[in-house]
């Protein structure tokens, strides 16, 4: 079945090239908003699979909506797709809970390729951005609270978040709550993560992370 977008930016234009884009590929296009508050009641309405998001905006911005795009529609991947790499808008954004983070400066098909990845549990993140990310993680943070770039560079945005809260002792109804999805959600991330990592067991990713960060 074709995967289900909500996209949301201020620009009609874009909007309109982004529909095209994804619908020649394995995407319908179900809904369509200008600003914040409509993307909130438009996700609610809709459930859409996945939320293509615009950080600038009128009246509420895409960081302060996120939060509320969640709750509105836990099962929904969002990626945000903007034309402001900053690290404090990825960090944010990522804190947030998108899935992603692409420019707008990529190219199309580009574009849709990270969002076959997204739906299949894979990274999304533009390549000036992932750097970031990784050189983020490797020096940010104390020693026992860092992800070693073997490991985060292996893992997508919403998986290393739900290792770190694995790192917390947290249990799957304890990360669901924390990251606004289901529990299911959470076990298929677990499910991947510890595919990518090469292991069979949560306790096994944990140890494999202590003997990285050794």
């Amino acid at each position: 079945m074709a995967v289900r977008v909500l996209i949301v930016d201020d620009h009609p234009l874009t909007r309109t090239a982004l529909s095209s884009l994804l619908e020649q590929s394995s995407f319908s296009v179900v809904g369509e908003a200008a600003d914040g508050a409509e993307a909130v009641d438009r996700a609610r309405e809709l459930r859409p699979d996945l939320v293509l998001l615009d950080l600038s905006m009128p009246g509420t911005d895409g960081l302060e909506v996120l939060p509320r795009l969640r709750a509105a529609a836990p099962e929904s991947e969002i990626v945000v797709l903007t034309a402001s790499g900053t690290e404090e808008n990825l960090l944010a954004a990522i804190r947030g809970g998108a899935a992603g983070y692409l420019l707008k400066s990529e190219p199309p098909e580009r574009i849709a390729e990270f969002l076959e990845g997204v739906v299949k549990g894979e990274a999304a993140l533009s390549g000036s951005v992932a750097r970031r990310l990784l050189e983020r993680v490797r020096v940010g943070g104390d020693r026992d609270s860092a992800v070693p770039a073997s490991i985060a560079s292996a893992l997508s945005a919403r998986e290393l978040e739900v290792l770190l809260l694995l790192d917390e002792h947290l249990g799957t109804d304890e990360i669901a709550r924390r990251l606004f999805i289901s529990e299911h959600t959470v076990r298929s991330h677990v499910k991947h993560l510890l595919h990518k990592l090469g292991v069979s067991s949560r306790r096994e990713a944990l140890e494999l992370l202590a003997r990285e960060r050794a």
